[in-house]
């Protein structure tokens, strides 16, 4: 940049910092005076307010001279009427005289103060262009408002000297007054009646105007005098020197080269510190920056060592959802999330055999790389040794065996290790220190199942781990999870807990694993907020649906009965079907399947549906007839005779009361527009 240049953008640059300092100096002055305006807006207003109050009750209390508190009853009742009429002109008189807009004497109803009786008002209209009426004497009216039944009991029952009433702000088309309440007293000392004043505070706005205009401009000269004092003093003692030093800087952040030594360019110490922090800097970036490249060089190989590491531990462990498609009798679903770019946690799960899923989830001591390697070892030796068989006990000793051996580091890993039996339910597990498995019955909420926990694994050879045994029903739901979840932490320290875990499981306990996951992962942030994560989170959740149950649908015609029972005999073979149980069976879906056949759609054709579902404890075959033909229950025609003969018997129903005598259970509904027949027998 050329030296003419830079002069020209000079003066604009002085210009505008300066312009910025005394703005600011400008504003806050305004600001002060208006803070100042106001509070001694709200001051004055008070004490005008008080002082004004104070007049009216000496004028009120004067007012009650001229009436003779003994003979106002008398008055109401038509007696004493030329001293009345005195006392009226004198309070009339009275009245122009001071200026006030309403005098006005009355007795009140002391049984609830809700009515007053008048006995005299002098009015003076002209004194606020008011419009009030001057009331005849007994003239009876109800009190407009609680504040005034308030006042009028503390001047009867409490003997206060006076009340005031402001009427600053009305609404009633009046103008903006205040009301003065005093005693009128009778030879015994006695509160007799109460007179009241009403005088305008038009004197109180005109006071505060000129003490406002007065303000206002005494804050705009100040202003301005601070301002120009605040222009040259800074514009010679702050703009130049920063502005050097601003130069400086753009200069060095444009060359990244070292420049002149700026050294002392002001009087004051804080100045004369930026420059010295400038001519260091310029040093430090320098000598910074030649070390830079290499320096990144590293951090790359670094990240990108990193980054493929948390591919390789994250294609370690399923993550492909959903995992099983084919599967009916179960859904899981799993997820993790290190601290670091890797971490120490892990989970799987994988079959062991076609009714055998193996199910795991392990946290390592310590955290990143060391910690990712010891997980993937461990999963390793886990899952090998699992599909070779055994119980989760004998697997996790033999894991243990393998690692304590060459544990060098002193890692451990706690780890929860189930075998789930797919076609009961029956769930066989070990724990090694991990924690505590989360559990929903079909019925229930989610509880924490208090299993048996073993000693870690890699902490010491030759430990024997303990497993249990446990029936999961159709609909459990199990949850698995690392302790990254109850003790995650919020900014204050205080831990997520399982309490408000199990809580976050119950919201979403009809949901899939995936949905009940989500939940958790979501409570879990909301308490966090913007804390870091200090560990991993991990969790596994599995529902179990029960067995799957088999279906051949095909025409329901006489020549396809054989094809319907070997699909049948086949699933019976899994069960080792008794032989007598079996030929009970075959003969049920010949007489049934033949009824279909010849009466659900007759004289079309239609499909039917074979369904063989089994239990367990005690163990039963269910097989159910499915249609669409017209509705008909086979059971509603009741047993036939069998004592009689065949002539007299007549023709049909003796196939179904077969069926009836040999199975036990035979049931019949119509739903959703089909006829489901079903039939049990207990093996």
């Amino acid at each position: 940049m050329d030296k003419r240049k830079r002069k020209r953008i000079l003066p604009r640059l002085h210009l505008s910092m300066a312009a910025s300092f005394i703005g600011a100096i400008a504003l806050l002055l305004l600001l002060f005076g208006v803070v100042v305006s106001i509070l001694g807006f709200l001051n004055f207003t008070n004490a005008f307010k008080k002082e004004y109050a104070t007049t009216t009750y000496h004028m009120a209390d004067t007012a009650t001279t001229f009436l003779n508190g003994d003979h106002l009853e008398a008055y109401l009742a038509g007696e004493e009427m030329e001293e009345y009429r005195e006392m009226e002109a004198a309070l009339d008189t009275y009245c122009h005289r001071i200026c006030v807009s309403l005098i006005y004497v009355i007795l009140v109803d002391r049984s609830d103060y809700g009515r007053f009786v008048s006995v005299v008002n002098p009015v003076d209209n002209s004194v606020d262009n008011s419009e009030y009426k001057v009331w005849e004497l007994g003239y009876r009216r109800n009190t407009t408002n609680d504040e005034y039944r308030r006042k009028y009991k503390a001047i009867y029952e409490q003997e206060v000297p006076y009340e005031t009433v402001y009427r600053i702000r009305t609404t009633d088309g009046q103008h903006p007054h205040i009301t003065t309440l005093v005693p009128v007293k009778n030879s015994a000392g006695e509160v007799a009646a109460i007179l009241c004043m009403q005088r305008p505070v038009r004197e109180l706005r005109e006071a505060r105007r000129p003490y406002l205009l007065t303000i206002a401009l005494s804050t705009v000269m100040l202003g301005l005098v601070a301002s120009a004092l605040a222009a040259l003093v800074i514009r010679s003692q702050f703009v130049a020197p920063i502005q050097r030093v601003s130069q400086e800087a753009t200069r060095f952040a444009r060359e990244n080269t070292k420049g002149e030594t700026l050294g002392e360019i002001s009087r004051y110490p804080e100045i004369s510190n930026l420059s010295r922090s400038i001519d260091t800097m310029e040093a430090d970036m320098v000598s910074y920056m030649e070390n830079l490249t290499a320096a990144t060089a590293e951090k790359e190989r670094i990240g990108a060592e990193l980054s493929l590491a948390s591919t390789i531990q994250l294609n370690s462990i399923p993550n492909v959802f959903p995992a099983f498609p084919d599967r009916q009798e179960f859904d899981i679903f799993a997820s993790m999330t290190p601290a670091k770019d890797v971490g120490g946690d892990f989970y799987n799960f994988f079959p062991v055999d076609e009714d055998h899923l193996a199910l795991v989830i392990g946290d390592v001591s310590g955290k990143g790389i060391p910690a990712a390697l010891f997980m993937m070892v461990t999963n390793i030796l886990i899952s090998d040794r699992t599909t070779m068989g055994g119980s989760p006990a004998e697997i996790l000793s033999f894991v243990n065996d393998n690692i304590c051996p060459r544990n060098q580091a002193e890692m451990f890993v706690t780890v929860w290790l189930g075998i789930l039996e797919i076609s009961t339910g029956r769930l066989t597990a070990a724990n090694a220190g991990h924690e505590y498995p989360a559990l929903k019955r079909p019925d229930g909420s989610f509880a924490l199942l208090k299993d048996k926990h073993s000693f870690v694994v890699g902490g010491m050879e030759g430990v024997k781990y303990r497993e249990y045994e446990l029936q999961l029903e159709p609909g459990t739901k199990l949850f698995l999870y690392t302790d990254g979840v109850p003790e995650a932490t919020d900014a204050g320290n205080a831990m997520f807990g399982a309490q408000r875990m199990l809580a976050a499981l119950d919201r979403a306990s009809e949901g899939t694993p995936e949905e009940l996951l989500r939940s958790v992962r979501g409570s879990v942030d909301e308490f966090v907020g913007d804390a870091e994560q200090f560990d991993d989170l991990t969790m596994l959740c599995l529902h179990y649906r029960g067995p799957a149950a088999r279906e051949l649908r095909t025409e329901a015609l006489i020549e396809n009965i054989p094809a319907i029972t070997e699909f049948v005999e086949r699933e019976l073979e899994k069960l080792d079907c008794p032989p007598k149980a079996r030929i009970q069976l075959d003969i049920a879906i010949d007489e049934l399947v033949s009824n279909v056949a010849k009466y659900a759609y007759s004289p079309e054709t239609g499909p039917v549906t074979v369904r063989v579902e089994v239990e367990k404890e005690p163990t039963a075959v269910i097989l159910s007839f499915i249609d669409g033909g017209r509705p008909y229950d086979p059971l509603a025609a009741g047993d036939p005779d069998v004592t009689a003969s065949a002539e007299e018997r007549g023709v049909g129903g003796l196939g179904v009361y077969m069926v009836k005598r040999s199975m036990d259970d035979v049931s019949y509904e119509y739903k959703d527009g089909q006829n489901i027949l079903r039939i049990r027998k207990n093996l």
